[in-house]
């Protein structure tokens, strides 16, 4: 029988960073899903694992999965199904990789766990921890749980896309990322506390301060020129702040669970910042794949 596992992308990151020597960031579901299946393939050719063109570093979760769980040879078909927009900072590569290692650990009767899952995809790429339930730190670079923070606090998104796309492995090469993470290390220690603070006591303001502060910080890194009127118009309608893809071309406008002038505010940020905006309506989740 097929297996379909759904893992939801992100809007970026609530807070990105490096402190003491380790990059982290703090996760940001979304409920804009990918849905993987995997089902039989051809016997005729059992080495040969068929799917989509696009879809390569999937491809290589399904070789990497097999090697773990000592799952031998087995003619096997992916196919992806994502509403997750790619190369945007919203962890579609990751939702992806996530949906296939545990589709085809439970086609082969098998278990698998979050941290195997995030072994697997470090080794294909840095990832977001968004196989992880809830809203945790993860090291994307190692794939390495940092800490489990908690459910988030009812939070409706408007994600704002710039158009822009970059290639998360050519970005996390950059040779100027560390001593640019280095410059504002205080600031993010500060929104990290103030991120931790809102979800564990559910406090969506403080979530939304510190979010902001790591979306000004990321400004160094990969320049957004619509952020800073972003954050002064939601504000203005009732937002707890601003986040972004750290990177990606993304941004997230945090809003309480009971607002809903989504076109004046869409409305008021192309008028100001520009027409070519996309906007993609959505909440927070907790996180963490589901297999259907």
């Amino acid at each position: 029988m097929p297996v379909s596992v759904r893992v939801p992308g992100s809007c970026g990151e609530l807070v990105q960073g490096k402190i003491n020597g380790v990059n982290f960031h703090i996760t940001c579901p979304v409920e804009i899903f990918s849905k993987v299946t995997v089902s039989l393939s051809d016997f005729s050719n059992p080495e040969k694992i068929r799917y989509p063109l696009t879809r390569r570093k999937a491809a290589k979760a399904v070789e990497k999965t097999l090697i773990l769980l000592n799952g031998g040879i087995v003619p096997l078909k992916l196919c992806i199904n994502s509403r997750i927009p790619v190369g945007k900072g919203m962890a579609s590569s990751t939702a992806d990789i996530v949906g296939t290692c545990l589709a085809v650990a439970n086609f082969l009767g098998k278990s698998i766990t979050p941290s195997q899952i995030a072994r697997i995809a470090s080794e294909i790429e840095p990832t977001d921890g968004t196989m992880y339930r809830g809203i945790v730190c993860f090291d994307h670079r190692r794939g390495i749980l940092i800490e489990e923070i908690g459910n988030p606090p009812p939070m409706k998104v408007l994600v704002v896309d710039s158009g822009k796309k970059i290639n998360t492995a050519v970005f996390n090469r950059r040779k100027d990322l560390d001593i640019l993470c280095k410059v504002n290390e205080d600031l993010i220690k500060e929104a990290y506390l103030l991120v931790k603070e809102g979800i564990k006591k559910r406090i969506p303001e403080l979530v939304g301060v510190g979010a902001t502060i790591s979306s000004l910080c990321n400004q160094v890194i990969i320049y957004k020129p619509e952020l800073y009127k972003i954050i002064s118009l939601s504000r203005k309608m009732g937002a707890f702040g601003v986040n972004v893809a750290h990177s990606g071309g993304v941004m997230g406008v945090l809003l309480p669970s009971d607002f809903y002038k989504f076109n004046q505010l869409e409305e008021k940020i192309k008028r100001e910042c520009g027409s070519y905006l996309k906007f993609y309506r959505t909440v927070i989740t907790e996180g963490g794949p589901r297999i259907e």
